[in-house]
């Protein structure tokens, strides 16, 4: 901007923010009239609002005014201040109406998701299928489930889309946030809280099972599925089964520790009612 220099461009950078980001200004939220450091803050202060009926969340694209943090002008969004020539954020994205001092994260702007993204634009595709921004290994290597980002995450119930959090794609093609992913391996889930398919290869447990089953000296605390013995009014019962792997029905014997896909060969299979035959 003429008038300032390139020194005072950078002025106070990274000296100023939040909890959520690194910047040079405040914005004013347009639904509630005052100012708060960022979005983040300002859906954080509303959502402990007593009465339910005071919460809201502050849409990015609605902010038209913002407030420089080094010499407190109140103007309208820019990218550089109007009256002290700072940068209110290294980062600018004119859409969003957002700022950060803090260009390692590789911020960019997808048109198609409407947002900003972090980690550089060369990394991430946009899906159209899944509305939304997946990295490059997942191209072409992916379940696509429409609009499978746009929805809350099966553990912690916060909105996938716009979360500051990792998230990561199941093999389903379900999406959850990485932490709660591993969280959920920790406790031995293993299944999809949204469609129970198996979220990692099973296989070898699979075939372990097997193979300790068939063992009759085995004294592993494992569950040995076909070596228990069954009381002799189960051994001939059968029962219809399906697979939330593979998602085929298939008639087996029953067991009272569990049953075996005849198709894929998964455990991961619960008891249903005999199909009805035209």
């Amino acid at each position: 901007m003429e008038g300032f220099s390139n020194e005072r461009f950078d002025f106070g950078r990274m000296g100023y923010g939040c909890q959520h980001y690194r910047r040079r200004c405040l914005i004013r939220a347009p639904c509630c009239n005052e100012i708060f450091p960022c979005r983040h803050c300002h859906n954080d202060a509303t959502n402990m609002l007593r009465n339910p009926m005071d919460r809201h969340e502050l849409d990015r694209h609605d902010v038209k005014q913002v407030v420089c943090a080094v010499c407190d002008t109140e103007q309208p969004a820019a990218h550089v201040c109007t009256n002290c020539g700072v940068n209110m954020g290294e980062y600018f994205c004119e859409v969003c109406k957002f700022y950060d001092d803090d260009v390692d994260k590789m911020q960019f702007h997808c048109d198609d998701c409407g947002i900003c993204r972090v980690g550089g634009r060369e990394n991430f595709f946009h899906c159209k299928k899944c509305g939304s921004c997946y990295s490059v290994a997942l191209r072409d290597n992916h379940l696509c489930i429409e609009n499978s980002m746009r929805h809350h995450c099966p553990i912690c119930y916060e909105y996938l889309f716009d979360s500051l959090k990792n998230t990561t794609v199941l093999t389903c093609g379900h999406t959850m946030h990485s932490d709660c992913c591993e969280e959920m391996l920790k406790r031995d889930k293993y299944c999809c809280p949204i469609c129970s398919k198996s979220v990692i290869d099973m296989s070898r447990t699979w075939k372990r099972l097997d193979e300790e089953a068939l063992s009759l000296d085995n004294c592993s605390l494992h569950i040995q599925i076909e070596a228990t013995t069954m009381p002799e009014e189960y051994r001939a019962k059968k029962v219809w089964i399906l697979c939330n792997d593979c998602n085929d029905t298939t008639e087996v014997y029953f067991h009272i520790l569990g049953q075996k896909c005849s198709h894929c060969k998964s455990y991961n299979t619960c008891q249903i009612a005999r199909p009805v035959l035209p």
